[in-house]
């Protein structure tokens, strides 16, 4: 399914942020204080020394837990930010899912941020016209479309931004946290969507709490801790089992062992076979049951019709 070209690389990518006084200071208390000494920076890596390449077609999960950098690396991928050192290849065009319910105006319509974040996303007037029904049924918010934005709940205003961004035709789609908006009902429609989505070819970018999400949908998986990388392979089910045993037991290490990975998928789906074959056995014991019981019943009502 991958051509020749990885569709995003990722290259010994570290993104650094720098904190310091300068932050509240101005630009001639700065100076005075780098002249006297008087000044203090430090660095922080949010991510250091990333590498993985994934290809056309691929749906990459990214686990870890909060301060991992995996919304830092995320906006790094979609050129948001440069990263510090290292060098990220992109294979085709980006659109990112990151944020959602940020830059709407409160004080306009649902209606009225509908056509103003489909012109932020490149989206005509024609194109909003003729897509705009779909938006406001899919987020559920019709009759709420003529009131102020910010009447909104937090999960309304995520619903109408995932409906419109929802719409865009990626070659590279980065969701962080976007399959999660709204109720039961709208997440599982979120993700059918995003299953149309790379029906179509997409290559995704998932970032997600749900372990569960990664498992059921994503080929490869990527696992941050605290800026490292942990883990990148297509063993997304031993990936996931050593982070889940990570959270449950936060005094060892996060570490993957490909080999013990494996162990535990194998043991698992022997066990599951052991499951079905007793199901099984049990099913035909009910069976034998079943026809012995006809049989004597068909015996009775023969004895008793002499």
């Amino acid at each position: 399914m991958s051509d020749s070209k990885p569709m995003l690389e990722c290259r010994s990518v570290s993104i650094r942020y720098r904190i310091g006084d300068f932050k509240n200071i101005g630009l001639k208390e700065w100076v005075m204080r780098r002249l006297t000494g008087n000044y203090k920076v430090v660095d922080f890596w949010a991510d250091r020394d990333i590498n993985f390449s994934i290809d056309r077609g691929d749906m990459l999960g990214i686990v870890g837990t909060n301060g991992a950098g995996k919304s830092t690396l995320l906006k790094a991928v979609s050129g948001i930010m440069e990263p510090t050192k290292g060098r990220i290849v992109r294979g085709g065009r980006v659109s990112a899912l990151l944020e959602l319910a940020s830059g709407f105006d409160g004080d306009l319509t649902v209606k009225e941020n509908a056509y103003l974040r489909g012109a932020m996303l490149g989206y005509t007037r024609k194109f909003m016209d003729e897509t705009y029904p779909y938006i406001i049924d899919f987020a559920e918010l019709k009759s709420f479309e003529d009131r102020p934005f910010k009447q909104l709940s937090s999960g309304m205003k995520s619903r109408l931004a995932f409906a419109i961004a929802s719409l865009v035709k990626p070659e590279l789609l980065i969701l962080d946290e976007v399959l999660s908006v709204g109720d039961g009902a709208f997440k599982q429609k979120s993700e059918a969507k995003m299953r149309e989505v790379l029906g179509g070819g997409a290559t995704t970018i998932l970032v997600s709490h749900s372990v569960g999400q990664i498992r059921a949908l994503c080929n490869k998986v990527l696992w941050l801790d605290k800026g490292r990388q942990i883990a990148f392979s297509d063993d997304v089910e031993g990936v996931c089992d050593s982070y889940e045993e990570f959270l449950r037991d936060r005094g060892s290490g996060p570490v993957y062992d490909p080999v013990a990975a494996k162990a535990r998928i194998d043991a698992r789906r022997a066990a599951a076979e052991r499951r079905a074959e007793e199901a099984r056995r049990m099913a035909d014991d009910a069976a034998r049951m079943r026809k012995v019981r006809e049989v004597l019943r068909r015996h009775a009502a023969a004895s008793a019709a002499k």
